[in-house]
């Protein structure tokens, strides 16, 4: 109906590569009645979710489905949707150009929260009615899975269901409900109190938030039986038994990470204070070599790529690195085909595994010591030395390197002036350790540090969730003073724009309230906030001041142990208490060992496998 128009656009915008489909492994199968629909959208443009590996396992593993079909939509930039706009075109899928609003099922993913903007906005441009209170029978359901879905609390207005965890389980559960549900001619809440059973489940409009004078919550409770209290997340336990698609869609055009990912393992040992996503993916399981050599393999045959990237939260924790590597490096040497090893740690990086990543391409190296004293180090429980940087370091600039990236965290809790200015110190010293380099090892290479700094926002299900964040004006001054304190011409430096982050600690704390501010500012033309061009603080302040709303309350405020959080409806498995003695252990400059040195009882063997049982 639309495509004729829609080919029409692409002649007019930047970047038309963004919208064509017909990807070499794209799925195409015909919509009909008797099929389930359902659109998975991500919320920003073609070249960012094409990168996510969340996105590739969900869209090949529905399509697999006989009694399924699943087809991809992305935000289109702002030259598409005027051009869209102009022409009368709705939201339309990549694969067959059929309206989103005709497909049974909408899926977001929450990567970060400075998507929600997009939601609102991809809702607005599908036509779908976008609080849930105004959909019907003939409105697709819509629902969300990811990170965020954990605090999601500000989209609860938007969204009919959350999904909790790992969605290749439930995500199967959810369609085999629909089928039975859509055949029985039921009302839309029958299909939502069906799925409630389902464990992972969360359905906002099943729980009633009353709020004190003070405007922290009162009490959050489901208004209905049968409903849990806490939704726990889903895991899955077996990691080799999992679904892992192996013919990916190859892009026309050039995406954020165009390679191929081979995930190798979800969790983390570590325990950082400061990383959500260390605790929200406990526990630890591991795929093994030989699946992960087998999907490589068949990856590789049937992409083309040129480049694989070991994908994991901490790849060198990998039992079986060693082995992996010399397994793929097997497969791709003689092909000219790049292996690379993002998320290494400086405490365990060696010459040998340098020597055999660089075999087909040499790049930069980036390491994360996030803090540039031990002090702080400590306190955040990066468990990293300044002498396990200077190792590393020189191994690295030894073998050949001559470039390296240290990223970063400003605001982090009991920080000082020389906590910050430490950051400039630690990247001197990497310099230095080249030039402590025989001069015949150097090479007449020269050397070069880049140092990035990210603002610190405290998220839920960290040990710093009752934490305030640094104001505006003070993480400016704490970058500004850094940025003057590096006088070495080697040492680039780079930092993040304060008013984004405090709008997503904003949204990472809020509740549901924040859903009608949210309408409005994308009302007032908000949308890409993660991009600059786009990102308008005041609009955004406005919105918030329509409504009646401080965001200050959610950001700048250090949070009571006993007040209730607006994000208790979910169980990720480890415990309040947990968090609570970490945060203690941090302000007594404490560290905690990662979990295979020993269980530090945070809750997640309550899954029943991954590393708390080896």
């Amino acid at each position: 109906m639309y495509r004729s128009k829609f080919e029409l656009c692409l002649k007019r915008v930047q970047k038309p590569a963004r919208y064509i489909g017909n990807e070499f492994n794209s799925v195409h199968k015909e919509i009909t009645p008797d099929i389930m629909s359902f659109a998975f959208c991500f919320p920003d443009i073609y070249e960012v979710g094409m990168s996510h590996l969340g996105m590739k396992i969900l869209y090949h593993m529905l399509n697999d489905r006989d009694d399924t079909v699943c087809e991809r939509v992305f935000a289109p930039w702002d030259d598409m949707e005027k051009e869209m706009s102009k022409e009368g075109i709705p939201l339309l899928s990549m694969e067959s150009y059929t309206p989103v609003k005709n497909f049974d099922m909408v899926g977001f993913t929450l990567q970060y929260e400075m998507s929600y903007s997009n939601i609102v906005n991809m809702l607005r441009l599908a036509e779908i009615p976008l609080r849930t209170s105004e959909r019907g029978l003939n409105d697709p359901f819509v629902c969300c899975g990811g990170p965020c879905a954990y605090h999601a609390e500000p989209l609860s207005i938007l969204v009919d269901f959350f999904i909790l965890g790992e969605g290749e389980d439930v995500l199967g559960e959810v369609m085999d409900a629909y089928k039975v549900w859509k055949a029985s001619g039921e009302s839309r809440e029958r299909y939502l109190e069906i799925i409630s059973q389902i464990p992972g489940i969360y359905i906002p409009s099943f729980y009633d938030v009353e709020y004190n004078d003070d405007n922290t919550i009162k009490s959050f409770a489901p208004n209905r039986p049968n409903v849990p209290q806490k939704v726990r997340k889903r895991i899955i336990k077996d990691l080799d038994k999992t679904y892992i698609p192996e013919k990916l869609i190859v892009p026309f055009t050039e995406t954020v990470h165009d390679r191929i990912m081979l995930e190798i393992f979800r969790g983390c040992i570590r325990g950082c204070r400061f990383c959500q996503a260390g605790y929200v993916y406990r526990p630890v399981r591991e795929r093994s070599v030989e699946r992960l050599t087998a999907v490589a393999e068949n990856s590789i045959n049937a992409t083309g790529y040129e480049e694989m990237s070991i994908s994991s939260l901490s790849t060198s924790d990998y039992t079986c690195l060693k082995e992996l590597i010399d397994n793929l490096l097997d497969i791709t040497v003689d092909k000219r085909i790049n292996l690379s090893l993002p998320s290494l740690r400086v405490d365990n990086f060696s010459m040998e595994l340098m020597e055999k990543v660089q075999k087909v391409k040499k790049s930069g190296l980036t390491f994360a010591p996030e803090a540039g004293t031990q002090r702080l180090r400590d306190v955040i429980n990066k468990n990293v030395k300044e002498a396990d940087l200077m190792r590393t370091s020189k191994i690295a600039f030894g073998g050949g390197y001559n470039r390296m990236k240290l990223y970063f965290m400003l605001g982090l809790p009991t920080e000082t002036d020389e906590d910050v200015l430490g950051i400039g110190v630690l990247a001197q010293k990497v310099i230095d350790s080249f030039f402590e380099l025989p001069i015949e090892e150097r090479k007449g290479r020269s050397v070069s540090v880049t140092v990035s700094t990210s603002l610190f926002v405290p998220k839920p299900f960290t040990p710093f969730q009752w934490e305030p964040q640094n104001t505006i004006a003070e993480l400016e001054r704490k970058a500004s003073m850094l940025n003057h304190s590096i006088k070495n011409r080697k040492i680039i430096y780079n930092w993040h724009a304060s008013d984004v982050s405090f709008l997503e600690e904003v949204f990472a704390k809020g509740d549901r309230r924040l859903g009608e501010v949210m309408i409005s500012a994308v009302e007032m033309g908000c949308k890409f906030d993660s991009w600059s061009d786009f990102f308008d603080f005041d609009k955004w302040m406005k919105a918030f001041e329509m409504h009646g709303i401080d965001p200050k309350f959610y950001a700048y405020r250090t949070i009571p142990y006993d007040e209730i959080l607006p994000w208790d409806y979910a169980d990720v498995g480890v415990s309040k208490a947990f968090l609570i003695s970490e945060r203690e252990k941090a302000y007594r400059g404490e560290t905690t060992p990662s979990c295979r040195e020993k269980c530090s009882g945070c809750g997640a063997a309550a899954f029943g496998g991954g590393v708390c049982f080896e």
